[in-house]
């Protein structure tokens, strides 16, 4: 199950917060077809969150067909994004944790590795990696 963190001093609305754990997990093979979503009952007291916002979450994430809501039952996985380059034994996986304790040994900290990152992501994919950003998200309240 998915545990969520919460950033208040981030500037993503909390609500695409959740989206996009969920999102990552499920990229990740972190959460399959079938899994089952903690209540937001159970977020809220992980998180000390509205319920609303964990609600307006999950309506996202139906909304793009990625869960299912099941009336007394909860929210459910419906489609994986999970590409298996990107399963937690890929050999692409493996470089990248090389290269991050590289960067690491380089004296990079975590916010110099994801600048770095992010700049490679932009060359590499241009306006498509810009395109849906936690920067793009910022101006968007929940």
């Amino acid at each position: 199950m998915v545990e969520f963190r919460i950033d208040r001093r981030s500037g993503v609305a909390t609500y695409l917060q959740i989206v996009h754990q969920v999102k990552q997990a499920l990229r990740l093979g972190l959460l399959t077809p079938g899994d089952k979503l903690p209540t937001a009952k159970e977020v809220v007291a992980a998180t000390a969150i509205n319920p609303n916002t964990v609600l307006k979450a999950y309506r996202e994430l139906d909304r793009e067909g990625l869960v299912e809501a099941r009336p007394g039952l909860g929210t459910f996985v419906r489609r994986s994004l999970a590409r298996p380059q990107a399963a937690a034994d890929s050999p692409l996986r493996a470089e990248l944790a090389d290269w991050t304790r590289r960067a690491r040994t380089a004296g990079l900290d975590r916010e110099d590795v994801a600048a770095l990152v992010a700049s490679v992501l932009e060359e590499s994919f241009g306006d498509a990696a810009a395109g849906h950003s936690y920067e793009a998200d910022k101006g968007t309240s929940g």
